[in-house]
Parts: C-alpha cells; structure tokens; sequence
C-alpha cells in the first residue's frame, strides 16, 4: 500500500504533546444525523453484552462492514470513532461503532471490567456478524488500546475466519508493558492522570452495581495505573498480576499469526506507544503487516493542513484509503 498524501504537520504541531491533545478540541462536524443509526447488543459470553451503533447501507450484505473499537477510557462516542465512521459511511461501508465492555454507560452489561486482553469480544462479534447476518467482508478497526484488540483477535483468528476481511490500527499498544512504563514517566502526567483518574471512577460505578465484588479500600491510594491493573484490572481479568496481564495481554505475541491485510499506523513521537514496538522482526517478516510510521503524530493525533480535498485528519483518511484498495 502506498500512502497517496504524505503527513506534513505544521511546524507547532511538530510537538509531540501539542499534536495527541490539538486535534481532541478543534472544532469539527460530528453529527451523524444524516447516517441511518441503529443499537444492537452483542453476547460475548453468558454475562455479558457489547453496545455497538450500527450504520448499514441499504442492502448490509451487498457492502462491506467496518466495526470500530475504540481506546482506554473511550467510547462509541469519542470523537475519533465518530469521525471514521462518517467517513467509511459515506466510501461506501456499513459501520459498526463498538464500547468495550463497561464504556459508553454499559457497566450494567457485563459484571466484568475492559482489559488490553479481551480479544475473545471481538472475534465473537465478528462470528455473530459472519453467521447471523452472513456479512462476508468485515474490517476490524482499532486505536490505541482498541488497535491492540483488534490485532489480537486478527492473530488468534488466523485463516478460520473467512469473513474477517482485514485489520487497521492506529497506535496499537501491543506490548502493554512497555506503554505502561512509558506512560508513567513525569513528561506523561497529563494522560496519566486524566487515564488513573477515570478508571478509578468507572470502578466506584461498577462496585455501586455489583456490590461487594470489588474491594475498594486500596483505590484512594493508588498512584499509578500499573497499581491500579495489579490490584483491580488483572485480578478481574484472571491474570496473576498485573506483570502477568500486561504480558499476556499484548497481540505483539500473534503479530506472525496474521494472515489477513494489516495496516498499523503509528507515530515514531508518540509520546507512550515506543516505536521501536514495531520494528521487531514478527512484524518485518509478515508480508500481510503493513507500517506506517510518519516522524511526527503524537498519540493518534495526525492532524495537518487540508489537501487534495481531505479534511484534516490524515489517519482517517489513510484508513478509508486502505479499505478502498482492498475491498
């Protein structure tokens, strides 16, 4: 895949910082007022649904289907996921705009948190959309936290799963480890903060409605989000620990396992998704990955001047580009 329009961000957004944070707030169009929308509830396991907003064409087994994931602490709702969704509508996609668990007001839904490693949902939607609507074309698209996702169950999935046409990411944390690391270091207190800060709340949330599965006498306490996923998040999950969790839970594990069209775009300045994650040879040898690593982006920023008559928002733009060569 060729990348048409090259990323050429302005001089002021060349500040890693300035590009993850600019693009949350400029002002754009976001309805999707025009876009025929639908809710539907996905059963991933016995006690537990998913919330996903769909936006079908007209026939929904003529056209090929795009389901969105989106990042930590995100939702259906975030402004990324309403932005690629109107834009794969409108080349021609039907969407589908996915809350991981607990998102998007679902806590009731699932008596479990959202973790790195939780693929199994993904890969159950994609079965119900293959068997129950037939849909033989299905992108999965993912960011941040949600690229990982996706490319795990991509890799999980192999060649047994003829309708999962391809995956698309945008700076996948596919080794949590490592992004938990760098996250907590001083020059990331903003997005630390905000992340520790939210997580401790959905967690008051989901103990107010199921009382006594957590005990949140440590969750004042806590300081870091490290602590946080070895006290809470692992032990909910099933994993050990949180080492444990942030082991396990990472797709860099089945990156050679992809067998189907692989975008990932990331920015080598993302100031807690390394770069170097995606230089390893796993990912250099699978000729179905494809790396698009411009100098500059932030963390799922990407935002430069309008050209060719695109808007902004160069990854979205990447991503309808990639879908549109292969489908």
């Amino acid at each position: 895949m060729g990348v048409a329009i090259p990323f050429e961000p302005p001089l002021f957004l060349r500040n890693a910082h300035l590009m993850t944070l600019v693009p949350r707030y400029w002002p754009r169009d976001l309805s999707l007022g025009a876009i025929p929308q639908e809710p539907r509830f996905f059963a991933t396991r016995s006690d537990t649904q998913l919330l996903g907003f769909c936006h079908w064409q007209d026939n929904r087994t003529a056209f090929p289907t795009v389901v969105l994931v989106h990042g930590l602490e995100g939702s259906s709702e975030s402004r990324y996921m309403l932005g690629i969704a109107a834009k794969a509508y409108r080349a021609g996609f039907s969407v589908i705009r996915m809350n991981q668990r607990t998102c998007g007001g679902t806590e009731h839904l699932t008596p479990t948190l959202y973790n790195s490693g939780l693929s199994e949902d993904y890969r159950a939607v994609v079965t119900e959309l293959a068997q129950r609507d037939g849909l033989n074309r299905i992108w999965l698209v993912g960011y941040s936290m949600g690229g990982n996702l996706v490319l795990k169950a991509a890799g999980e999935l192999g060649t047994s799963q003829p309708a999962l046409a391809g995956a698309l990411t945008v700076c996948p944390n596919i080794d949590p480890t490592r992004c938990a690391e760098a996250l907590e270091q001083p020059r990331n207190w903003i997005y630390h903060k905000h992340f520790l800060m939210n997580l401790k709340t959905r967690l008051r949330r989901k103990a107010a409605l199921f009382p006594g599965r957590w005990d949140l006498s440590r969750l004042d306490s806590i300081a870091c989000i490290s602590e946080f996923d070895d006290v809470y998040t692992a032990h909910d999950g099933g994993y050990r620990n949180g080492a444990d969790y942030y082991n396990r839970a990472g797709a860099r594990h089945v990156l050679g396992s992809i067998a189907i069209p692989t975008l990932i775009i990331t920015a080598q300045d993302d100031p807690f998704i390394p770069y170097s994650m995606f230089t390893i040879p796993l990912i250099q040898r699978n000729s179905t990955i494809r790396v698009v690593a411009p100098r500059h982006g932030g963390h799922c920023g990407f935002f430069h001047g309008s050209r060719n008559g695109e808007d902004p928002y160069w990854a979205e733009n990447r991503i309808v580009e990639f879908l549109r060569e292969h489908t």
